[in-house]
């Protein structure tokens, strides 16, 4: 319901500091459930964080080729295309979109 309306959600604080183990841990499975990003409590938590929860180089490619390919989808009067042999539509482009933002941001920190 958040996202559709177009709100960050972001996971819960993580206490424990000095547990960098549980805290990736943490990270992983809120990425995996679908938030944003995390609430962070501790400077030592920003790095793992940001390496985590950011998109890797592989779903930055995939969301270009999904954009590109959509694209000229569009171009050529199509409304749907196929990347990787997967049927592209409207969604997976707002959300290729929201990658490469997501990129972009967690770039600009460095």
């Amino acid at each position: 319901a958040a996202r559709a309306t177009g709100k960050v959600i972001l996971d819960g604080v993580f206490n424990d500091v000095r547990d960098t183990e549980g805290f990736e841990a943490e990270c992983r499975q809120g990425r995996e459930f679908g938030f944003d990003g995390k609430t962070l409590i501790h400077p030592s938590q920003l790095e793992p964080c940001n390496r985590i929860f950011a998109p890797s180089p592989e779903d930055v490619e995939r969301s270009r080729r999904i954009i590109d390919a959509f694209d000229e989808a569009r171009r050529e009067g199509r409304g749907v295309v196929t990347v990787d042999g997967r049927m592209i539509e409207n969604l997976h482009v707002d959300n290729a979109r929201r990658t490469l933002a997501l990129a972009a941001a967690v770039a600009g920190l460095d």
